[in-house]
């Protein structure tokens, strides 16, 4: 090695770099420090870990794809390469070209031409996420909402006549996957191949509670009218003797399911949960005590006058309960049909 080259700095490079990285000089260090930034050795020391994982098939194609834990939905960059039927080698992963940092599925120099920017700068900086399916290693994704684009490219380039006869079987595939697109978004197929659809929908539950229902108990205060009761009475053909008499039991069932079974999703099962029974059976506190005064009680009120309309509409029992399964179906639960008959006794 000449001497010139074993400089102090040249010497510590060694040391961190390796002799040929001495050799080159501090220049050439800086430069391989800027690539390892961008490259693999530039990825996040603690890439988001997927938490649920799954494989979306449209047609005979396959797509890899994840939820990750800060919510974004991924598709596996090498597992679009494949459903697209573009093979790679390791060079080829990614290609650096003139406009930015390429997948292999996109660097074609005749496809250049219908990437616009808005594509160029979300496919030059992959997501890179932890896979359990490698074991946890750092894998590169996309963020799905762009496929439709990447296929658009192959597609521009194919009405433009400028494909070549090898690509012209990827742009086949691209149009089945748009085509299969078009019928369900791309977040919902990823949010049911991966399973997170559950997670998902529970999250959107949760939500609707957190505005019906406070996190502190109120003061009471009167929220059903005395009219509700009145009518409920005489539809079950029951003596009415004024509110300060003890109500049937079965006037609390017919409560919840009136009510606040047809309020807001699960929004019984919550109340029940934040206002339980004692040993004695009683409830410390009335579910409405529970909700909101932006959003909770104006429903509650609103849902209320609904019924006793209803209520004074109806000869019968049967009569009001059908009509209450039409307008107001409890949530989650499968619309009446009027031939079924079915009813509280």
């Amino acid at each position: 090695m000449a001497e010139e080259t074993k400089n102090p700095a040249a010497v510590e490079l060694g040391k961190l770099g390796g002799e040929k990285t001495a050799e080159r000089g501090p220049e050439y260090y800086v430069q391989i420090q800027a690539l390892r930034q961008k490259r693999a050795g530039g990825r996040p020391k603690n890439p988001p870990e997927a938490t649920h994982v799954g494989e979306i098939h449209i047609g005979d194609l396959a797509l890899p794809c994840a939820v990750l834990a800060d919510g974004r939905r991924v598709l596996s960059e090498r597992g679009i390469g494949r459903a697209l039927g573009k093979g790679f080698g390791g060079k080829d992963f990614r290609a650096v070209e003139d406009a930015g940092k390429l997948p292999f599925y996109l660097v074609a120099k005749n496809l250049k031409p219908f990437i616009s920017t808005d594509l160029l700068a979300l496919v030059s900086e992959p997501v890179i996420y932890r896979d359990p399916r490698s074991g946890g290693r750092p894998a590169h994704g996309l963020q799905a909402t762009i496929l439709p684009q990447i296929c658009d490219v192959w597609l521009k380039a194919r009405d433009a006549d400028v494909l070549k006869a090898s690509q012209k079987p990827i742009a086949a595939k691209a149009d089945l996957l748009i085509r299969g697109l078009a019928h369900t978004g791309i977040i919902a197929l990823v949010d049911e191949a991966t399973g997170y659809q559950a997670i998902r929908d529970r999250q959107a539950l949760q939500a609707i509670l957190d505005r019906f229902l406070r996190t502190e108990l109120a003061a009471w205060a009167r929220r059903f009218p005395n009219e509700f009761y009145e009518q409920m009475f005489r539809l079950r053909g029951w003596q009415w003797k004024g509110m300060k008499v003890n109500r049937p039991q079965v006037v609390g069932h017919y409560t919840n399911d009136l009510v606040y079974e047809r309020l807001a999703p699960n929004i019984l099962q919550e109340l029940e949960s934040r206002n339980p029974k004692n040993p004695r059976g009683h409830r410390e506190a009335k579910h409405h005590q529970w909700l909101t005064e932006d959003v909770g009680h104006p429903a509650l009120a609103q849902h209320l006058y609904a019924l006793i309309g209803f209520m004074r509409v109806s000869a019968t029992w049967k009569q009001f309960y059908d009509m209450v399964q039409r307008a107001f179906p409890k949530k989650g639960e499968v619309l009446f049909l009027p031939f079924s008959g079915d009813h509280p006794a």
